[in-house]
């Protein structure tokens, strides 16, 4: 690589020729990486000439006057830009958190570094520490997951209604939009909500929607039914069946005449989209029509 090809670069001056000779070299992997990682942070404003003219004025001090180097100076500018891009980005990535998310009709399983495992449901997102991981178990969810705790430290599953603290156990969590529920299949668990805990046994669950509390429920299932691709409700707003089965499906529901505060009891289908429909209308007493990438509800007398 030509020695001021990374100058070029910096500030985008090279032609396609270079360009593409520059990319081809092993140093430049590294650099983009680095530039990745760098525009993603905020940086302390930096002023280059600042610095460089404080740095002339406390040399001129103290040495003869010299003529100045341009090509020196650029020098500079770039092994100062690259320094702090080099720091800023190691500071950034090793704080930076795992990530994983499932996007609508899709789901995924997630190993935690002690070999706990996550199940996440669709359109769900479950982010943790990989490098503290052995100083505090803890992960952050949007959405839904089911998790299987290996024992060990105190392990924490923290969202913006409420969290959720285990040492191992076997545990859901779902929270989106005004809905959070907790349900614990092996162990003991205490979620901590609105200021207040709560301890729950296995074969129990907690639910709280829009920032109430609607009790605990019994349960006599090992595991939640969306693992084998079914939605249950038991006393839920509808609203919350039909957001379900638009992620499941990833068909945008509409609403025309009906009750969607009505509470629904029953499960549907996560693979047949026709049986879930019927399993839907039929209790609820309304009606649908499916389209390509839409299903819209509808009460039976509208016309």
């Amino acid at each position: 690589m030509q020695e001021n090809y990374l100058a070029k670069w910096l500030n985008n001056e090279l032609s396609e020729e270079e360009l593409a000779t520059f990319k081809k070299s092993a140093e430049y992997a590294s650099y983009q990486r680095i530039l990745e990682a760098s525009n993603k942070m905020e940086a302390p404003e930096f002023d280059v000439d600042l610095a460089w003219d404080t740095f002339k004025g406390n040399q001129m001090g103290n040495e003869p006057k010299v003529v100045p180097l341009r090509p020196f100076k650029q020098f500079l500018r770039v092994a100062a830009v690259v320094a702090v891009m080099i720091a800023g980005s190691y500071f950034y990535l090793s704080t930076l958190n795992e990530t994983f998310t499932t996007d609508l009709a899709e789901r995924s399983e997630v190993t935690l570094p002690d070999s706990s495992e996550i199940i996440l449901n669709a359109d769900s997102e479950v982010s943790f520490s990989e490098k503290n991981w052995g100083k505090n178990r803890e992960v952050r969810l949007e959405g839904e997951a089911f998790f299987k705790v290996a024992k060990g430290k105190k392990f924490a599953v923290l969202t913006e209604n409420g969290t959720v603290t285990v040492l191992g156990t076997q545990f859901n969590v779902e929270n989106r939009n005004g809905f959070f529920e907790v349900t614990c299949y092996e162990g003991l668990v205490s979620v901590s909500y609105n200021n207040s805990e709560q301890k729950l046994p296995a074969g129990s669950s907690f639910v709280a929607i829009n920032g109430e509390i609607v009790g605990s429920q019994g349960i006599t299932a090992t595991q939640p039914s969306w693992i084998t691709n079914e939605s249950s409700f038991k006393s839920i707003p509808l609203k919350y069946v039909l957001a379900e089965f638009e992620r499941q499906y990833n068909k945008v529901v509409k609403t025309e005449n009906i009750d969607v505060e009505q509470l629904f009891t029953g499960t549907f289908s996560n693979t047949d989209i026709n049986l879930a429909l019927e399993s839907i209308s039929t209790p609820s007493q309304i009606r649908y029509k499916l389209g390509d990438d839409n299903v819209l509800f509808y009460a039976e007398n509208t016309p």
